[in-house]
């Protein structure tokens, strides 16, 4: 069975084509700087591997563009879409309508649309991603696999904010939690490599354009910094993270802002980008930082200080930790931001190795060193293996 795997993030599409369930990789590919400067385009089968810089403008654009490479006649690996028996499609706000994977039908779609708001960045995305591949893969199951739905454990005092009971009760108002499949991957890959005994306590921290810490106990979500939607915790490429709610009404009733404009503001001018002036990629942002912009020391700065202001805290709620994961493309390829992390934090027995820190990771990696109490771990998330795992499941 040939399922092929559709991620699309806020500025991004990665994909893969599985052969399930061998697991094996018929190709893979990213889409990445969608809408911004300089898009590329990167497609790896067996015999070709291609780059290229080309204009996309939107998640639509994109996926027709990896169509085009999957089919076409010298580097494609299929002939007709009708190969395709499955795609699966991450989804990151599910609210409390799902708690599992599910077959995309027209209440599936109707409640992806109704958590746009939510998720301003990714749900448009993920909605659009599927309804391109229904046309384009007519025969195909189209399969949603959702972010939220590994923190469902979290226990009600992690989940429930401190205002009126009626909000929860009658609203569903509360913290979901997001990029649990990538959670749920490497802490899973976490506890196989150091044994249960040794991972009981584990806190795995993704970093891309989207960024989240999460508490995992025995192998479950406890707590979670994103939130009702996907913009509280860590400041993110172009989100802002956590930030005091009396600025949104000051901004409105002291600035003149509409609130739209600093929904806008705060989804997508804010986080790395408002504090550059216009970087949200660490790899231009480390670049610039390097050659002395204080904008972008700062930007650093700030962002592995609130990392580790969440992991003080997640250490206290979980009484210690055995080992912290560094994912995703910012985790697993910073140097610079790993390293900033985890400095200064002896006193939680974390200590790591700048030799061993200095890769950029392709598998899973230790960055302690000998002396540290806490493991520390870089492992590549492949949230498309996730759901490719949870589709061929569903199917079958």
């Amino acid at each position: 069975m040939k399922i092929l795997i559709i991620n699309s993030g806020s500025s991004s599409i990665k994909y893969q084509l599985f052969k399930m369930p061998e697991e094996e990789v018929i190709c893979s590919g990213l889409v990445e700087r969608i809408g911004l400067a300089n898009p590329e385009i990167h497609y790896k089968s067996k015999n070709h591997a291609i780059d290229r810089v080309c204009m996309i403008t939107n998640h639509a654009e994109g996926l027709e563009k990896v169509v085009k490479l999957l089919l076409d006649d010298e580097t494609g690996v299929i002939k007709t879409t009708s190969e395709i028996a499955a795609v699966g499609h991450r989804v990151v706000h599910g609210g409390d309508a799902f708690s599992d994977t599910a077959f995309v039908d027209e209440k599936v779609k109707a409640k992806i649309k109704e958590l746009f708001s939510l998720a301003p960045q990714h749900n448009p995305a993920n909605y659009e991603g599927i309804v391109v591949a229904e046309n384009i893969f007519p025969d195909a199951k189209q399969i949603a696999v959702f972010d939220t739905a590994f923190h469902q454990s979290m226990p009600i005092e992690a989940y429930k904010y401190a205002i009126p009971n009626k909000f929860l009760e009658e609203h569903k108002i509360r913290k979901f939690g997001f990029h649990g499949t990538s959670h749920k991957y490497v802490a899973k890959l976490a506890r196989t490599y150091l044994g249960e005994a040794q991972s009981e306590k584990i806190i795995t921290i993704h970093l891309g354009g989207g960024c989240s810490i999460t508490a995992v106990k025995d192998g479950k979500s406890v707590d979670t910094s994103l939130g009702f939607g996907p913009n509280e915790g860590l400041i993110m490429g172009s989100r802002s993270g956590s930030i005091d709610n009396s600025i949104i009404f000051y901004l409105v009733n002291n600035l003149g802002y509409e609130l739209n404009d600093v929904n806008n503001m705060l989804q997508k001018e804010s986080g790395m980008i408002g504090l550059t002036g216009c970087l949200s990629d660490y790899r231009d942002i480390e670049a610039e930082a390097l050659k002395g912009d204080k904008k972008c020391q700062l930007a650093l700065e700030m962002s592995a200080y609130r990392i580790r202001h969440y992991l003080g805290g997640y250490i206290a709620n979980l009484n210690g930790v055995d080992a912290i994961v560094f994912t995703a493309g910012v985790g697993e390829n910073s140097i610079v931001l790993r390293k900033m992390v985890c400095e200064n934090m002896d006193f939680f027995g974390i200590d790591i190795d700048e030799q061993k820190n200095d890769i950029k990771a392709r598998k899973l990696t230790e960055i302690h060193s000998d002396n540290s109490k806490v493991k520390l771990l870089v492992i590549p998330t492949n949230e498309e293996l996730e759901i490719a795992k949870q589709s061929f499941e569903l199917i079958n």
